[in-house]
């Protein structure tokens, strides 16, 4: 089954998608979503386009927003550049440890955005983003998001725009330390990799086809996300740009040249 799509403006979008998207006439699209089906309600999987730089923003943990009453409405996130034109960058904690109030002080003067460490990025570059971890996507990056479906995010400092900033929620969960390498990887040419592995989602790269040790892992509904090429789930030929269900991997076939992440909920 076919995600219904839901086209996001931002003030840092993009007038012109890439193909295979099509362009809105005189809107800046900065996402686009799949509205996530019951079945999967936990993950929300988006495209993102940049022109500018997205704000320098955190997101709460499960344990902190259930702490505040607000139920289980914490964000971990990944990131897979699609594209990125030369010299893009992703800002993804900080280059030295800081405390609360020196992130409160930078945040006020918009020193915060160079004490960033700044990912020079291109197509293949994949990142985790566990909550609380200061981050913001750079201008040029084309990339699939995958997360937990919450809408929580705390804005540090936004370059000037006249939007809210939530400094107090936002300093009380973020991280001021440095972000860990071994979340960062490089996709493989070709073939099979785990990209997450819990422990809220899974997160897989499948190319041809999937051996019998991912058909036991996603051996329940998944989302897939074709990237190349024909993808055919349950049936229904599934394009790139597009996101279907499927009520296992078994169910999914691939051409010869077909690529797509597959991924699924922790229960």
């Amino acid at each position: 089954m076919l995600l219904t799509t839901r086209t996001v403006e931002k003030p840092w979008g993009r007038e012109l998608l890439p193909p295979p998207f099509y362009s809105v006439p005189d809107t800046r699209t900065g996402e686009i979503w799949f509205e996530p089906p019951e079945a999967l309600g936990e993950l929300l999987v988006k495209y993102i386009f940049t022109s500018e730089k997205l704000s320098v923003q955190c997101h709460p943990s499960d344990a902190q927003t259930e702490a505040k009453g607000l139920g289980k409405q914490g964000k971990e996130e990944c990131w897979l550049v699609l594209d990125a034109e030369p010299g893009a960058t992703l800002g993804i904690g900080f280059r030295e440890e800081i405390d609360a109030d020196a992130m409160r002080a930078a945040a006020l003067d918009g020193s915060i955005e160079d004490l960033l460490v700044w990912h020079e990025v291109q197509a293949g570059d994949f990142f985790y983003i566990p909550a609380n971890t200061v981050h913001a996507i750079g201008a040029g990056v084309t990339l699939v998001e995958v997360q937990q479906n919450s809408d929580i995010t705390y804005r540090l400092y936004d370059y000037g725009r006249p939007r809210e900033l939530h400094l107090d929620e936002g300093i009380e969960v973020a991280s001021g330390a440095p972000y860990p390498e071994a979340l960062h990887k490089q996709l493989p040419a070709s073939g099979h990799s785990t990209l997450v592995d819990g422990p809220y989602f899974t997160l897989d790269l499948v190319h041809g086809v999937a051996d019998d040790g991912l058909l036991y892992a996603y051996a329940q509904p998944l989302l897939v996300l074709p990237l190349s090429g024909e993808v055919v789930a349950a049936g229904e030929v599934v394009q790139p740009g597009q996101c279907a269900l499927a009520p296992d991997l078994a169910s999914v076939t691939f051409a010869p040249e077909g690529m797509a992440l597959v991924t699924r909920p922790v229960l």
